[in-house]
């Protein structure tokens, strides 16, 4: 599988020595959250920039954010290569919000909160990149994984599988040495990792073992 790490739990103060200590990682997962869509507050475009000086890693950006459409391109100029945005936070724009992105020549992806349904997805499926389930609810790092998301990874894997669908599947939230082999086997190809890999002496060590439970 491929390891995300998200940095919210990193030192901020010294962040470039904290993404090199997980650059074995060929992804890096930005949780950009706006106060509003959820409750907390991180970084914004700004942080991006910052991070591609010293990191050649893959940008997957996620937008807890209530105007994706209106903020997209910021993140993109800023270094984003996949953004994905909250379906709960599209106002019935998901069509325009895809064709956005695409435009910015950046990948695309939709991520789900726990409460809402799997096939609300179905209409775009065969336009996006990613799907991303969360196995919390978004806005807060630490919370203990939801087992429900394992449903909806297998129904995102059996969708791909019988329409020959494109689209990766991502998981995030509460995922450690216990879940991953849990969503790997339901079929998620990427699996994002906060707190559990920022805890660890030994980071490379710890993504090694999760990308090959």
């Amino acid at each position: 599988m491929i390891v995300a790490p998200s940095f919210l739990t990193a030192d901020f103060g010294n962040l470039e020595a904290e993404i090199k200590s997980i650059k074995r990682a060929k992804w890096l997962h930005f949780d950009v959250m706006d106060g509003v869509f959820v409750h907390n507050r991180t970084y914004d475009e700004n942080t991006l920039k910052q991070v591609r000086a010293f990191s050649d890693q893959f940008f997957d950006c996620h937008l807890m954010i209530a105007d994706p459409d209106d903020r997209a391109s910021a993140f993109v100029k800023a270094g984003a290569e996949l953004v994905t945005f909250h379906y709960e936070a599209a106002k019935g724009q998901i069509g325009e919000i895809i064709s956005l992105i695409r435009s910015l020549q950046a990948k695309v992806g939709i991520s789900i909160k726990p409460g809402t349904d799997a096939d609300v997805l179905a209409p775009y499926l065969g336009q996006l990149d990613l799907i991303l389930v969360m196995s919390v609810e978004p806005g807060k790092g630490g919370q203990k994984f939801m087992p429900e998301a394992l449903n909806k990874l297998r129904y995102y894997r059996s969708l791909k599988e019988s329409h020959n669908y494109r689209y990766l599947i991502e998981v995030d939230g509460g995922i450690n040495d216990v879940t991953a082999p849990l969503v790997k086997e339901a079929g998620a190809d990427i699996i994002v990792v906060g707190s559990y890999l920022f805890n660890k002496a030994d980071r490379d060590k710890a993504i090694w073992e999760l990308e090959h439970v």
